[in-house]
C-alpha cells in the first residue's frame, strides 16, 4: 500500500478554498497533509481525521507567529519557503482572519510577496531588451543579441507564475474592498 500521494494544486490565488476543502477530504480518508510539492502537495497516509486547513503567507515568520497560531488552536503542519504556512485544526476552530481587515490584510501580504518576484523578473526583461537593442544596432556582438532573446522568452514564461497571483490577488482585494 501506498505511504504517500501527490495532488495537484489549483493555484492558491486562484483556488484557495477548494485546495484547503480537498485537503481536508483527503485527511478524512486517511491521507494527511505532508508538505508542499510543485505545483501540488505530498500526502502520507495515517488516520482519518476531521481537519479543517488555513493557509497564510508570512515572511520570515518567527516563533511569535506559530505561537500565536498554536493558541487559537492551529497547529502548524508545513512552510514552503520561508512565506508560506499551512496550519490545522478541529472543524469549529475559529479562523485567525475573521472580519474584512484581517482578510485584506492578509491578501495584501500575499499580493505584496508575488509582485515582488513579478517586479524582479520585469526588471531582468528590461535589462535583456536592453542588451537585445544593443545588439540590433551592433554596439553588442549579435551572440548577445541571440543570448538575450533565448532569456527573454525564458523569463516571460517565468514572469507568469507571480504576475497571475499578483493579478488574482489584486481581484480579490478589490471585491473584498467594495462589500
Amino acid at each position: 500500500m501506498k505511504k504517500t500521494k501527490y495532488i495537484m494544486s489549483g493555484g492558491t490565488a486562484f483556488a484557495e478554498q477548494e485546495d484547503l476543502q480537498k485537503l481536508s477530504d483527503y485527511a478524512k480518508k486517511g491521507w494527511l497533509l505532508d508538505r508542499f510539492a510543485f505545483l501540488g502537495y505530498t500526502l502520507k497516509k495515517g488516520e482519518p481525521q476531521d481537519l479543517q486547513y488555513s493557509l497564510d503567507f508570512q515572511e520570515n515568520a518567527d516563533d511569535e507567529y506559530f505561537l500565536l497560531f498554536k493558541d487559537a488552536g492551529w497547529q502548524h503542519v508545513c512552510s514552503e519557503g520561508h512565506a508560506m504556512h499551512i496550519f490545522s485544526a478541529p472543524p469549529g476552530t475559529k479562523p485567525i482572519y475573521s472580519d474584512i481587515e484581517t482578510i485584506i490584510d492578509r491578501y495584501k501580504r500575499e499580493k505584496h510577496f508575488v509582485g515582488k518576484a513579478a517586479l524582479s523578473i520585469l526588471a531582468i526583461m528590461v535589462f535583456l531588451l536592453l542588451f537585445n537593442a544593443m545588439s540590433s544596432y551592433g554596439w553588442l556582438p549579435e551572440a548577445v543579441g541571440m543570448i538575450s532573446d533565448i532569456l527573454l522568452i525564458i523569463s516571460t514564461v517565468l514572469l507568469v507564475f507571480p504576475a497571475l497571483p499578483y493579478l488574482a490577488y489584486q481581484r480579490k482585494l478589490k471585491k473584498l474592498r467594495n462589500i
